[in-house]
């Protein structure tokens, strides 16, 4: 059965609910549309499948997957050029958080073509989102990020390597089409570093310390369905457990705009430093940073732990789930092990607390502490 979800994007979810794409782009003379991906994904059968199906409607589908595993400045304006060469009038987004950030981000560059930056939500620049953007549909492959239903894409300088936040309303997507047998084919180390990912933004969109109850509930939702599915999803995939997890990222997506914390910002740097996947650079981190918030908000730590259905109800007892589950599912517990130096640690600890995240961590972060928690994980 495929269900319709108003939240406030339109959401298609179930098994094969990407079929519908054809349909929806024919309806409203979508015959020219942007199709940005990775390179893996741009290589896979369902995704040649998907653009035959498109070209047999009549429908000129341009491929572009000319992008990094973290996104940088430059993957969007070559994403822009081949917008503008193909003379197109739609963007699809397919694949996981870099797909859709690069998407995402042309879709905004598209009809506002001052420098990128210069729309950086954290100096102000979303002020300057004014044009209409074209009509933008995701397509979720994996079940992580669920950028799929947000609003902002994060961009990295390529020189600098700083993380930059493109962010408006108008960059939500018109229609999603959430189809959990495309994560199927997944392998057991992207499914656990992407259902990490899912779990730290639910875990820490709860703990931020904005007030948010709607948000709340969701993550607290989107915690317990993942801690139920997702060491079946790596280890014995079915479509329950696919779908599950699939609908924990999307929950996850809309829980976090409450906000994130320390372990975005511990992850971020070894993304956009060392080129380290974002789903598992926050699953290493997560168990040092969840002990780090555990003074501030232990009551919240309860309540996950409850969700957990835990023996013992307090952070001490999350914070060993989380080193356990990491092991169950192949997740290394130490920086070392995901190649992380000594000798990167200052350097990380600048950019961490440059990034964007801490600020709504329940916790104050201050470099003194980043470098402590860096050195803690290594």
């Amino acid at each position: 059965m495929i269900l319709q979800y108003n939240f406030p994007t339109t959401i298609r979810f179930g098994a094969g609910a990407s079929e519908e794409l054809g349909g929806y782009l024919s309806k409203y003379g979508l015959q020219r549309p942007l199709v940005a991906t990775d390179p893996t994904v741009a290589t896979l059968p369902f995704f040649r499948k998907m653009l035959a199906a498109l070209d047999a409607r009549g429908i000129q589908p341009i491929a572009f997957h000319d992008i990094h595993k973290n996104p940088v400045k430059s993957d969007v304006y070559r994403g822009t050029d081949a917008y503008d060469e193909g003379r197109c009038n739609a963007i699809i987004g397919i694949g996981g958080g870099a797909a859709m950030d690069v998407a995402r981000a042309i879709a905004l560059r598209a009809h506002h073509r001052e420098d990128l930056f210069a729309y950086d939500d954290l100096i102000g620049g979303d002020v300057y989102v004014t044009n209409e953007v074209p009509p933008f549909i995701t397509i979720p492959t994996t079940a992580g990020t669920g950028s799929e239903v947000g609003r902002s894409a994060i961009i990295a300088d390529d020189a600098t390597h700083q993380k930059k936040i493109l962010f408006s309303p108008k960059l939500l997507a018109r229609i999603v089409f959430a189809d959990p047998l495309l994560t199927m084919d997944l392998p057991p180390a992207v499914t656990a570093a992407t259902g990490m990912d899912a779990f730290t933004h639910n875990i820490e969109a709860y703990l931020a310390k904005m007030s948010h109850p709607l948000c709340e509930g969701i993550a607290l939702e989107g915690i317990a369905r993942i801690a139920q599915s997702i060491e079946k999803a790596v280890a014995a995939p079915d479509l329950e457990s696919r779908s599950q997890m699939l609908m924990a990222s999307l929950m996850g997506a809309v829980a976090f705009q409450k906000g994130l914390g320390v372990v975005h910002s511990l992850a971020h740097p070894l993304s956009s430093l060392l080129d380290t996947h974002h789903g598992l650079a926050n699953a290493v981190n997560l168990p040092y940073g969840m002990r780090f918030n555990i003074p501030s908000c232990e009551e919240k730590f309860r309540q996950i732990a409850r969700r957990l259905d835990l023996t013992k109800e307090d952070g001490e007892g999350v914070v060993q789930y989380l080193f356990e589950l990491n092991q169950r599912i192949g997740i290394p517990t130490r920086l070392q092990d995901i190649g992380v130096r000594e000798e990167y640690l200052d350097t990380l600890a600048g950019l961490a607390e440059a990034d964007f995240a801490h600020p709504n961590n329940p916790r104050p972060v201050n470099r003194n502490d980043f470098r402590r928690l860096y050195a803690e994980a290594l």
